[in-house]
């Protein structure tokens, strides 16, 4: 078993940055992808970036993609998004997602543990 823990999210004004983290402990695979995603009341979860073990390999929304980063620190099993240029409409909870194989896919069906979320808030 795997355990997901988020930090970092928060209320910001539209323009400003956050840096999420997600610390992964308990069985964690030799090598394996991470993700992050976020889910808007009344919407879908959505795919937001993923990132290889290596951190060679990273896929972004097209929707976030020159504003967000994601990256990782093996040593410390975790992972990070930085946002940037943060919109109201980036407002959601943010999931990050464990992926036992190292090959980053973007649908939420392709992650098989969970953190319990951070809530992420842009006020215009």
């Amino acid at each position: 078993q795997v355990h997901l823990v988020e930090s970092g999210g928060g209320l910001v004004q539209a323009g400003g940055s956050l840096r999420l983290s997600c610390a992964a402990s308990g069985r964690t695979y030799s090598r394996f992808a991470m993700g992050w995603f976020r889910q808007a009341p009344g919407k879908e979860r959505e795919f937001v970036a993923a990132v290889s073990w290596s951190g060679g390999n990273t896929y972004y929304a097209d929707s976030v993609k020159g504003r967000f980063t994601i990256s990782r620190d093996n040593a410390k099993n975790t992972v990070y998004l930085q946002m940037n240029s943060l919109k109201p409409e980036d407002t959601a909870v943010y999931y990050c997602a464990h992926r036992r194989r190292d090959i980053v896919v973007v649908t939420p069906l392709g992650y098989d543990y969970w953190g319990q979320g951070t809530q992420v808030t842009v006020s215009s």
